[in-house]
């Protein structure tokens, strides 16, 4: 039984405790609405830490990662910018030639990536992927067997 705790405790220590948080922000596709959000953030010193946008003719989805979540979550209240909030993985690459790596890792375990963006910056002036998988204990435990660090909340927040 000692055998069964030791190897639930590697798993344990494999996942992110404190995962990324990701917000998908709801807003019309009209000129200047994506500057209004980060004018918001950027007064009060949320800084957008990685982004991306999916357009169609009427609407945009923003997702972004941003190093403080409780204020862009209050100022998006304050300010009519509907989002939701998820969990995704996100994990830390030196060079462009690491993509192949994690992708390999992730292929191996059998994850699945529903879709994949990179960080602007990070405060270790390392880059990382922001990456929403099927299951993502499972694809951090892979990632990290493969020498990935994985990062946090924390890893990113000021």
């Amino acid at each position: 039984m000692n055998i069964l705790h030791s190897s639930m405790a590697a798993e344990i220590n494999l996942r992110p405790l404190d995962p990324v948080k990701q917000f998908s922000v709801f807003t019309e596709n009209r000129v200047g609405r994506l500057h209004e959000l980060t004018t918001l953030f950027h007064q009060s010193n949320v800084h957008v830490i990685a982004i991306t946008v999916l357009d169609t003719t009427d609407s945009a989805i923003v997702r972004l990662i941003v190093d403080d979540p409780d204020k862009a979550r209050e100022l998006m209240i304050n300010n009519d910018f509907p989002y939701t909030e998820s969990s995704v993985l996100a994990v830390e690459i030196e060079e462009e030639s690491e993509l192949k790596g994690v992708l390999g890792a992730l292929v191996e375990a059998e994850i699945n990536i529903h879709y994949i963006y990179s960080f602007i910056k990070r405060p270790s002036g390392r880059t990382a992927l922001a990456i929403n998988v099927e299951d993502s204990e499972v694809a951090a435990q892979s990632l990290g067997q493969r020498g990935f660090k994985v990062v946090t909340q924390s890893d990113i927040s000021r």
